[in-house]
């Protein structure tokens, strides 16, 4: 039998009580049935009936409706979509910073889900910084009754104090973070406002002034990590997780695992890199990573970034330079050399051809047949 008919049930908090929302089209069946499931109410604030959150109403929800219309429950089960990195968890930062005694600080339930989770240690500090920042705005009160309201009251606070519009992004993902996952209230801030995103567009070198930057490094070493961020268009992350094995010279590719969305992908070898990083091999000859730093571990995330903007600097470019500029000079320059876009993409590791567009606002060759009003 073919379901023509669907309700989507959802997490609610209302009245500070976890409850079920079921949400469907107007249906005269519908309408009849629900009315059968025992507690159910109706929500003006969220549009929907619902009914408590146990077991028991779960099952009689699923029981009620089978055979008439399908429950949709994407939104109720939490999938985890945190990336399953092969990094060492790690918070000794966090450990062995001086602890002021006014200072609240994350509680260990929160460190704990963030550990579960296996979320990058770059965003454990970052949301742990955040969320932080925000109990300590309210230092008096008891986090676990703050309301929409308080939330809101803080990014305004966040707002006037000319805090990034990232920086508020992060602060909102780390506060629901601790709401909807470690206190188990998913869609606790169903409402909460976010900054309009910013679109901006990527900032991207010449050709010569790549040559420039990778001319202008110290060592060997550091010549091969910034030619393969730039020939592989690699994201930093990736370059610092990449092993030995990952180098196939036979076929002049690399082999990416667990990229951004855990997604494993090929990208180019250059042959000049391969030529360097021989070399390279010969004389630091690595073990275990490409690049590692003390011990055998992956080299750090701060080096390669001080790698490129100090070489930047003493090649004389202005700009300031990021591992992830080489990135972004990478797609520009084989889109002005006539690649399909669709390529790009796939070399890149992004899910949609609509992320690879935004190379087509910088690339010179979208403006190389227009002439300009003041030289016709």
């Amino acid at each position: 039998m073919q379901l023509n008919k669907s309700i989507t049930i959802k997490h609610l908090l209302i009245d500070n009580k976890k409850c079920i929302g079921l949400h469907f089209y107007a249906n005269k069946i519908l309408n009849a049935l629900i009315k059968e499931l025992k507690g159910v109410a109706w929500n003006e604030e969220f549009n929907m009936y619902y009914i408590p959150n146990n077991k028991q109403n779960l099952d009689n929800i699923y029981n009620l409706f089978r055979g008439v219309a399908w429950i949709n429950s994407k939104y109720f089960f939490q999938h985890s979509r945190s990336k399953e990195l092969s990094e060492t968890f790690d918070i000794s930062w966090y450990r062995k910073r001086l602890k002021h005694s006014n200072f609240k600080l994350c509680p260990e339930s929160y460190l704990q889900k963030l550990e579960l989770k296996k979320y990058a240690n770059s965003t454990v500090k970052s949301y742990v910084s955040c969320f932080e920042d925000f109990i300590n705005y309210y230092h008096d009160k008891i986090i676990d009754n703050l309301n929409e309201n308080d939330i809101r009251y803080y990014l305004q606070w966040l707002v006037q104090n000319n805090r990034s519009n990232a920086y508020i992004n992060q602060a909102v993902n780390s506060i629901k973070f601790y709401y909807e996952i470690v206190l188990r209230m998913p869609n606790r801030f169903y409402n909460i406002e976010r900054p309009r995103k910013e679109k901006k567009l990527p900032i991207v070198l010449s050709k010569e002034n790549v040559k420039k930057i990778i001319e202008h490094t110290n060592n060997i070493k550091h010549r091969c990590i910034v030619s393969l961020l730039y020939s592989a268009g690699l994201r930093r992350s990736e370059l610092l997780n990449l092993k030995l094995t990952d180098i196939d010279s036979s076929r002049m590719l690399i082999h990416i695992k667990d990229g951004k969305g855990n997604k494993d992908r090929y990208t180019l070898l250059s042959k000049n890199t391969l030529n360097d990083l021989r070399t390279y091999y010969k004389e630091w000859k690595p073990i275990n990573y490409l690049f590692e730093g003390t011990k055998g571990k992956s080299y750090s995330a701060a080096s390669v970034g001080k790698i490129v903007s100090e070489s930047a600097k003493k090649a004389g470019i202005l700009k300031r330079v990021s591992p992830h500029t080489l990135r972004h000079s990478f797609a520009t320059h084989l889109l002005e050399a006539g690649t399909d876009l669709r390529y790009i993409q796939l070399l890149l590791g992004h899910s949609s051809t609509k992320t690879t567009e935004i190379y087509t606002h910088v690339a010179k060759s979208s403006f190389d047949s227009i002439t300009n009003p003041l030289d016709l």
